[in-house]
């Protein structure tokens, strides 16, 4: 007797963490439904009797929202209104035998690699045929594909690789295969994701092919825009730009987390490139691709950091004008090589870091969208929102990115194309009116 009612079971699936947990979800998904197995993601509603909670192990407060939302799974399980939790995901992979013995009434624990041993306790089978087939948790006009797992980088401050694995990258003929079927459900923009997108290849090709992938998925019929999300900036691999030059539909969008620019944080942080070199690399892809929109992410309170290196840093956003930033607070994880430092700066002062370098990022961020006064753009429509149409530009990835406020009367679909002529700046958002 499966449940109580003798109804069919019905998975929930809620996700933790980063769009590679999202698409990790997704496929799961994808196995259920070809199993004939009913699956929903992150249901509101009551009519689920099983829940997998995919969960996020990344840094102190991820860890908490995940075991947070365990124990509440657990909770509607003892009260009756579930007959099974089982956890997946980062968190479980890497605290799996701490977890057991410490959170109860959890059904099974299962690390990132192990969907079909999930799937069989799901009483459904692991069908390797299934390349590319997902339950997308997405709106169905964007989707994102990632093209590797793990990886190889001993940035000190990163746990990943304990979660993740070394890099393996997937081959080109089944990344190919997978943004067709996307494309033809009605995908138009799909985000490249991987821990590290410009590793892509080495492993399986002993090359880095990422512009043979690029080239590849650019040729796709109705796919209308690609971004490149997680470029690793040592040995970045120039060619791509070539590619993205050659296609209309790669965007010039790129997402490189720099983590910091103080050549002592660089050396401590063990992210092999100095100061200089960065600059020299940003000079080189804004002259490569005029208008590219750069986005990168930085870490705020690393162990042994100084004021003169918070000083540093917010000179560089100054000289540097990225598009797009975001600032976290560094998180002592055991296990990585940083964890054996001091860390040294209080909690409340990694906040008020973190707080003074966005607040450099936040002016050029509202002076860069002045300039986009008078201009016109195309703009893909995402949603409705309190009666007005929010949408993005090439330059703006979902959720993290600037968004852009249509003003019209026209009915729009979401997933479609317009042109919008912008008449007003904010920090981080545009306005504008439909042409």
């Amino acid at each position: 007797m499966k449940t109580k009612t003798l109804k069919k079971d019905k998975v929930n699936i809620i996700t933790l963490g980063c769009s590679k947990n999202m698409v990790d979800s997704e496929v799961l998904s994808g196995q259920l439904l070809a199993n004939d197995i009913d699956v929903v993601h992150e249901s509101a509603k009551r009519d689920h009797n099983i829940v997998v909670v995919n969960t996020c192990g990344f840094i102190d407060k991820a860890k908490e929202e995940s075991i947070n939302t365990i124990l509440e799974q657990v909770e509607l399980k003892q009260r009756g209104k579930l007959d099974k939790v089982y956890v997946t995901g980062c968190l479980s992979e890497r605290y799996r035998g701490d977890l057991e013995s410490e959170v109860g009434g959890v059904d099974a624990w299962f690390g990132t690699m192990e969907l079909p041993l999930l799937l069989k306790k799901l009483e459904a089978d692991y069908k390797a045929e299934l390349v590319g087939e997902r339950l997308l948790s997405t709106p169905s006009h964007y989707a994102y594909l990632k093209i590797a797992e793990g990886c190889n980088r001993t940035c000190s401050f990163c746990a990943i690789p304990l979660m993740r694995g070394t890099h393996v990258s997937r081959p080109i003929e089944d990344l190919v295969l997978e943004a067709e079927k996307l494309v033809k459900s009605g995908v138009k923009e799909i985000m490249l994701i991987a821990q590290e997108l410009t590793y892509y290849g080495l492993d399986l090709y002993k090359k880095r092919r990422l512009g043979d992938l690029l080239r590849a998925l650019a040729g796709i019929q109705g796919l209308e825009w690609i971004k490149l999300h997680y470029a690793y900036p040592t040995k970045f691999p120039m060619d791509i730009l070539d590619v993205m030059n050659e296609f209309p539909n790669i965007c010039n969008y790129l997402d490189m987390p720099l983590q910091h620019a103080s050549n002592a944080m660089l050396k401590a942080m063990k992210r092999q490139i100095t100061r200089e070199e960065i600059e020299e690399l940003v000079h080189n892809i804004r002259e490569k691709v005029p208008g590219i929109c750069l986005r990168t992410t930085l870490i705020a309170g690393f162990p042994g950091e100084t004021l003169e290196d918070v000083e540093e840093l917010k000179q560089f956003l100054e000289r540097m004008r990225f598009d797009r930033v975001g600032v976290f607070t560094y998180s002592h994880e055991e296990g990585t090589s940083a964890y054996g430092l001091e860390d040294d700066v209080p909690a409340a002062e990694k906040e008020r870091r973190a707080q003074e370098i966005m607040e450099v990022q936040q002016e050029i961020s509202l002076e860069k969208n002045q300039e986009k006064v008078g201009q016109i753009f195309k703009v893909i429509v995402d949603k409705k929102e309190a009666g007005r149409y929010l949408g993005r530009t090439e330059f703006d990835s979902v959720e993290v990115d600037n968004e852009v406020i249509i003003n019209t009367t026209k009915r729009l679909k979401p997933g479609t194309f317009v042109q919008v002529k912008i008449t007003k700046a904010f920090d981080y958002d545009l306005e504008g009116e439909l042409i």
